[in-house]
């Protein structure tokens, strides 16, 4: 075996070793890093045993619930955990396919003993901003639909107005007077 398989599978085993586990009694894995995070604090959850790929943890104490994707048998997802929240042990329910996991979360206090010096929270789902209300056109894509007969007409009628307009300064050129060829 090559060191860079050796070091990546050795990698993988300290991080499986150190990764906070908390098992659920419908059989079904969960994990929550960091395992107790302080208020505000972003995490990342990961459960294992599911049927589908998609699914949710809810919980009081995070500002929304967690999305949750992934493969058949292990989705993952991320959330934040509210900033105005009490120290203290906090239900969390995941719901995916046919699998309903309950636990619970332990937020502890900050180290300073303040509320979270952490920035505000920012979105967690996707956000409609910008456009002006026409996002929806910016959907159609003009290259598709092409040039069409309106167009052709009026490109006919300027080749026109432009061949007269030539034709029509030649013919004013070779009448002056004067002129000799």
């Amino acid at each position: 075996m090559g060191s860079l398989k050796v070091t990546l599978c050795a990698g993988a085993a300290v991080l499986a070793a150190l990764t906070p586990t908390a098992h659920a009694a419908d059989g079904g894995t969960v994990s929550v890093t960091p395992a107790s995070p302080a208020p505000g604090a972003d995490v990342a959850l990961k459960i294992s045993g599911c049927s589908g790929t998609t699914g949710s943890a809810a919980s009081d104490a995070f500002v929304a619930d967690a999305k949750l994707v992934g493969t058949a048998g292990t989705l993952a997802g991320e959330t934040r955990v509210r900033s105005s929240l009490e120290p203290g042990s906090y239900d969390v329910k995941i719901t995916c396919g046919s699998v309903t996991v309950k636990g619970a979360i332990k937020v502890v206090a900050n180290e300073s003993g303040s509320p979270s010096t952490q920035p505000p929270a920012s979105p967690v789902a996707p956000v409609h901003a910008g456009g002006g209300g026409t996002a929806h056109l910016a959907a159609v894509d003009a290259r598709a639909a092409g040039p069409g007969t309106v167009h052709a007409v009026v490109g006919l009628l300027l080749a026109g107005v432009a061949a007269t307009a030539v034709a029509l300064r030649s013919v004013r050129r070779s009448r002056r007077p004067g002129r000799t060829d």
